[in-house]
């Protein structure tokens, strides 16, 4: 039986997340014959002019939407954000780098950053932890011990799981490297104060299956002599994100979801739906005695909404009658248990009000 548009669920999975409706029908009618090609995108030769034109389209739209300056490669990559964690020592690590601990990813990154340096081939250095407050606030900017000689400072800007964002530009001597996997086209942000951005796409950019590494020309062509070949940025970059077959359909859907960002008015416009709906959301769980969101007030991620209920026992109930009522994936990441609303770009405010009334209706019902 199949499933039209107007029965979707409002999804508020951490990612793979909800995408736009209008990419998902304008890819459905493409699905089979992609503009009078005769055939599926998933059926192209990536090497074909009719990829390499969609290639060239998502980067330039991309580049328009951030602003991306001309001395930063764009790469369409596979393998995750979590990829990245090795790669970005194996181009860039050559005495020490510099990490901030901020949430679960941060820490995920700095452990694989730590197998290089056991390996010896530079030193990790956190120069601050968020572990103290149970990552509900980010360190002060004092506190960090920073190494102005470093090759590199690395930082996410919006924890996932915790719900723990830093919105400010960290005024660093080094080259700054941003895990933007859940943030990345949500708010504008000026590309040049960053040395490389990397993200996962199945957030705000579309399926997962690709990567997006945006990287400075004078990062590239430095990579260790141990890096695997498809992990330097330079061999990426002369090859046109194809040292092999790259991730087409999802390379593809991310170009749509580029058109569908500027057809809405570009990052700026996507960004002020976005506080609107952090806002709403916020403002319903602070005046309530019943929901509570645990983040410093100024840490808190515009994307992903963590909350408890007062009474850990009605989770279960809580999470089945948000089912019923067509609210799906509301649970809290394991780590940290709760609840989780991951509000992004495709999430519009009438999703967001719904979620409310839902949480509203639970409350009076349940004290």
């Amino acid at each position: 039986m199949s499933v039209s548009f107007d029965q979707r669920v409002a999804n508020f999975c951490a990612g793979p997340a909800s995408m736009p409706t209008a990419v998902l029908q304008k890819a459905q009618a493409e699905l089979l014959n992609w503009q009078g090609s005769g055939m599926s995108v998933m059926e192209m030769s990536h090497r074909s002019s009719e990829f390499m034109g969609i290639a060239s389209k998502a980067e330039q739209d991309l580049r328009k939407l951030m602003n991306i300056p001309d001395n930063y490669k764009v790469l369409f990559l596979q393998g995750g954000a979590s990829l990245q964690f090795s790669a970005i020592p194996l181009n860039l690590l050559k005495g020490e780098a510099d990490y901030l601990d901020t949430g679960i990813w941060s820490k995920k990154a700095i452990s694989e950053a730590k197998r290089y340096e056991q390996a010896g081939l530079g030193k990790i250095n956190v120069v601050a932890s968020a572990k103290d407050s149970n990552y509900t606030t980010v360190p002060p900017r004092d506190s960090w011990q920073l190494n102005d000689n470093a090759d590199y400072f690395h930082y996410c800007p919006n924890e996932t799981i915790n719900g723990l964002a830093m919105f400010d530009v960290p005024a660093v001597n080094v080259p700054i490297v941003a895990d933007m996997s859940s943030c990345i086209l949500s708010s504008p942000i000026d590309v040049s104060k960053f040395g490389l951005i990397y993200a996962g796409a199945q957030k705000n950019i579309g399926p997962a299956g690709l990567t997006l590494v945006i990287v400075r020309d004078d990062l590239i062509g430095h990579a260790n002599l141990v890096c695997p070949s498809i992990l330097d940025y330079k061999n990426q970059a002369d090859n046109d994100s194809m040292v092999n077959t790259p991730a087409t359909f999802a390379w593809y859907l991310a170009g749509l979801v580029f058109e569908w960002l500027l057809e809405q008015g570009g990052v700026e416009a996507i960004y002020q739906q976005n506080l609107l709906k952090a806002q709403k959301l916020y403002e319903f769980i602070d005046q309530s005695d019943f929901y509570q969101n645990p983040v410093n007030k100024d840490n808190r991620s515009i994307m992903n909404v963590p909350f408890t209920l007062a009474d850990s026992q009605l989770d279960k109930t809580f999470l089945a009658k948000a089912d019923e009522a067509g609210l799906l994936n509301l649970k809290g990441h394991r780590t940290v248990g709760g609840m989780r609303a991951s509000i992004y770009n495709a999430i519009d405010l009438a999703t967001v009000e719904k979620l409310i009334k839902f949480m509203q209706q639970f409350e009076q019902t349940s004290v």
